[in-house]
């Protein structure tokens, strides 16, 4: 038997084959339609389950089960979404469309965040962990929560909005409204606020910095350019990468003493700076979270399953 995993996206539906063993073994994806409503975007992923299926010789009686990873608020225990910002979504019963027209019994919805969540605890970077959580850092800063096995996202699934926890009293505007969110400061999209920032106060002070070079060698200033600046010995560079570090290293302090989970999986754009983020992190961290250092601490990790994380945790909603 097999499961099917949807991300959907704004701009792209991408549809997943997983097997037994949590292995996308074919993948699909087609535009995402939303100016012709909720119905067509549910019809348009039905659709897919059943090409993707086909073009890979697989019946769909063999499919055990759908899951959706959509953005917003799903409503996981009634398979409706709630409210998706950027999609036609009003209460809209997702789950028992999709297996009207797919004849899949099973079918199931999740946020996002959540279900990419709750694929690294699957068979990603947490895998073999009851308590775990996952941070995305991208154009924001997503979270997904998951508790004895269980993804958790609150009495009315709004949960797990782990970027919009304060972390600076009044601080930088964030765009959900509220002022000084973890998000404004941690988000690849802050990070790049802040190289700006600093390559035009050195700019300013007839400063060079690689961070200028790098930028113009790419053609735009992006989440890795203080990072890789650093590496050059850029001292401004440093900077930025050094205040960055310590915010996000105070929101992980905070999620690890509210949680205690097994594992922090870091995933996004920024994740790919890899075993050096992580050695920056850690002591930051371990410095900031309760227990002095007598319990077993929380253990912090790069994701593992890039952009399939979604598919791989839609997959196997339900498990």
């Amino acid at each position: 038997m097999y499961r099917i995993g949807i991300d959907l996206g704004g701009t792209n539906i991408a549809a997943g084959i997983v097997n037994s063993e949590f292995k996308i073994i074919a993948k699909a994806s087609v535009p995402t339609v939303v100016t012709e409503g909720a119905d067509k975007v549910a019809t348009d992923i039905a659709n897919l389950c059943k090409k993707i299926t086909a073009d890979n010789g697989i019946d769909m009686s063999e499919i055990e089960s759908i899951g959706v990873a959509s953005p917003g608020i799903a409503n996981s225990r009634d398979g409706v979404v709630e409210y998706a910002n950027n999609l036609p979504f009003r209460k809209f019963p997702i789950c028992p469309l999709i297996s009207e027209l797919t004849g899949v019994k099973s079918v199931h919805v999740e946020n996002d965040a959540n279900a990419a969540a709750w694929g690294e605890a699957i068979a990603g970077a947490a895998k073999g962990t009851a308590n775990s959580i996952m941070i995305t850092l991208g154009t924001g800063v997503g979270g997904g929560i998951i508790i004895d096995h269980k993804v958790y996202s609150g009495f009315n699934f709004a949960g797990a909005e782990l970027g919009h926890i304060v972390i600076e009293h009044e601080g930088k505007q964030c765009s959900c409204g509220r002022k000084g969110c973890w998000e404004a400061y941690s988000s690849a999209t802050g990070l790049i606020k802040m190289t700006n920032e600093k390559i035009e106060e050195c700019e300013k002070a007839g400063v060079h910095t690689f961070m200028s070079d790098i930028a113009k060698e790419h053609g735009k200033v992006s989440g890795r350019t203080a990072f890789m600046a650093m590496n050059k010995g850029d001292k401004a560079a440093k900077e930025v990468v050094d205040t960055y570090i310590a915010y996000l290293a105070t929101g992980l302090a905070n999620i690890v003493n509210i949680f205690q989970p097994e594992v922090v999986s870091i995933g996004g754009g920024i994740s790919n700076e890899g075993q050096v983020l992580i050695d920056m992190l850690d002591p930051l961290i371990k410095k900031e979270t309760y227990g002095g250092g007598v319990v077993k601490a929380t253990e912090l990790r790069i994701a593992k399953l890039g952009n399939d994380a979604g598919i791989v945790g839609a997959a196997t909603l339900g498990m």
